[in-house]
């Protein structure tokens, strides 16, 4: 008998109609969804008797629950993109169920997003765009980004290309990290300063690039915003979760920080009551940096690869746990 293999949550689709997905077909019994589970209820009965799930969309929880009940059967939770804060890992461990995903596949495209929302932020992009249409010509003062400092809060792959597009448009690049890389720095040309609070004073663009975990969550709150130079520029493209959203929200409202450039949310999608809708200088996208052909193309290849591979030889590309 195949194996089951079960997408749970390709919503809005993704790897339906994709040759990533008639590979997984060729290798087992692959039934896809194409709502979001209605509950943790739902998710459970979706993943009933599945030998593999592939994880398409972070709103999905594999919570310890969710994991037990399929520990049954499940050996395999193929995580399409990088990010495995949906998923309880400890728990998946103690059920013998190998967590693999697909690092690095959207860097270019999330680092391109990155300075996209930098230069629309810095040039009052949107702003400009609503004012003109409105049969309005009314101009003002820009920022310019040559010879400003850029702040870059996580060196791992999408943080370091976007230091090096940064240095491109002729910005000044400093760095913090958990784990710093002097040989990175030097490759890359950007200079580790020792603390956080000496990155957020000491840069006009701040970016942040950190994986969600326990040491991340609410890392940037009131008091990290107010040790951000005023008139200072702020981009998320890695995790909501990082961010008090409340006190960025007021940082921007207060006229401390000129702008914000946001691609993810604590919550998704977005819900009505979520501060940032309000703040003016928000600029927001829908948890879509890494949504190129190409990038989608090299993820979802790497998935396919993941599960085809655990199935033939019980080994993936790339493992979590």
């Amino acid at each position: 008998m195949p194996a089951r293999i079960v997408i749970p949550d390709d919503s809005p689709p993704v790897l339906s109609g994709t040759p990533a997905l008639e590979r997984i077909r060729a290798a087992g019994e692959a039934i896809v969804h194409t709502s979001p589970p209605a509950s943790e209820d739902d998710l459970i009965q979706r993943l009933e008797g599945a030998h593999t799930a592939v994880n398409i969309r972070g709103y999905c929880k594999f919570t310890a629950r969710v994991l037990g009940a399929a520990g049954g059967t499940l050996r395999h939770l193929a995580i399409w993109g990088t990010g495995t804060d949906n998923v309880d890992l400890a728990a998946a461990q103690r059920h013998g169920i190998v967590v693999s995903n697909t690092p690095n596949t959207a860097t270019d495209a999330i680092a391109e997003h990155c300075l996209a929302l930098l230069l629309a932020v810095a040039r009052r992009l949107p702003q400009l765009d609503a004012t003109v249409k409105q049969g309005r010509w009314e101009r003002g003062m820009l920022v310019q980004c040559l010879g400003k400092t850029l702040g870059i809060i996580g060196t791992g792959v999408i943080g370091t290309r976007f230091a090096e597009l940064g240095r491109a448009i002729g910005m000044r690049v400093i760095a913090w990290t958990l784990h710093p890389d002097p040989e990175k720095s030097r490759r890359s040309g950007f200079t580790y300063v020792p603390t956080l609070d000496a990155l957020l004073g000491g840069a006009d663009v701040v970016s942040l690039h950190l994986r969600s975990s326990p040491d991340t969550r609410g890392l940037l709150g009131p008091a990290q915003f107010m040790r951000m130079r005023r008139g200072a520029i702020f981009i998320n493209t890695a995790r909501g979760d990082i961010v008090d959203e409340a006190a960025l929200a007021e940082a921007l409202r207060s006229g401390h920080l000129m702008g914000a450039g946001i691609d993810v949310l604590a919550r998704e999608p977005v819900a009505p009551d979520n501060p940032l809708l309000g703040a003016s200088h928000a600029l927001l996208t829908p948890h879509t940096a890494g949504t190129t052909p190409e990038a989608l193309a090299n993820g979802l290849n790497m998935c396919a690869e993941n599960v085809t591979r655990f199935l033939a030889t019980g080994t993936v590309v790339h493992r979590v746990v």
